[in-house]
């Protein structure tokens, strides 16, 4: 079974791109992420929908 939500980390493994990124990402409501209890969670659906709106402004 594929994973429904991934790490801050293992968001960033995927896009390839460091925390800082990725955390500039979401506070800019570019990615949509889940907040479990202390820990903030991507949900694997939100990449495709980040990089789909990222690839349209470029």
């Amino acid at each position: 079974m594929s994973d429904l939500v991934l790490t801050v980390d293992e968001a960033a493994a995927r896009l390839r791109v460091s925390r800082w990124t990725l955390y500039n990402l979401i506070r800019s409501g570019r990615l949509r992420t889940v907040k479990i209890g202390r820990r903030r969670l991507v949900p694997v659906a939100s990449l495709s929908e980040c990089l789909d709106a990222l690839a349209e402004v470029a």
